[in-house]
């Protein structure tokens, strides 16, 4: 019985991957063979050569949006790092704002697209704050938001990723209105 067994699976095994089913596929035409050809549409970014002019290029253009008090950057190769001061008192939902408008401004600038921005942690007055959640009760709710808006603050914004918004980049549907 087991030899007769085996045998059928064996049997089976080999008829199932020896099989061919007619397939109804046709070569792709030469012609149109489903490439799509774009055009580079995503700004190019200019080689640093100075670094410290573009460290202070890019310290500008945060210092310019509204909400960032000071910026720090640090340029090494071809990529810059960006910390922006903001006030500490401000909550996580305000401070990400702030990040992407540098982050757009940044953008925009050839030096500036592949930057990544992050803000301070004002840590002191962050554990005033858990001091603060702890005395009203509520301890773990205060560590929580604290460190989640620590670590809000230091996730870095690529203006590479942003998504640029204005007439250019939304199109409206087109309506067809009878009358």
């Amino acid at each position: 019985m087991f030899k007769w067994l085996t045998s059928a699976i064996i049997v089976a095994i080999v008829a199932t991957g020896c099989s061919t089913v007619a397939r109804n596929e046709t070569s792709p035409s030469p012609r149109n063979n489903g490439k799509v050809h774009v055009q580079q549409t995503a700004p190019r970014k200019k080689e640093i050569k100075d670094s410290k002019q573009v460290a202070a290029h890019l310290e500008q253009l945060a210092k310019g949006v509204h909400g960032v008090t000071n910026a720090h950057c640090v340029v090494f190769g071809n990529t810059a790092i960006v910390g922006i001061d903001v006030d500490s008192k401000l909550d996580r939902s305000r401070v990400g704002t702030i990040k992407y408008s540098v982050a757009e401004a940044f953008h925009k600038d050839p030096y500036g697209i592949d930057a990544l921005v992050t803000a301070d942690m004002d840590l002191s007055q962050r554990i005033n704050e858990i001091g603060a959640d702890i005395k009203r009760g509520k301890p773990i709710t205060g560590f929580a938001e604290e460190m989640a808006d620590i670590i809000g603050r230091l996730i870095p914004q690529i203006p590479r990723d942003v998504k640029p918004i204005g007439p250019e980049s939304q199109q409206a549907p087109a309506l067809n209105k009878k009358l």
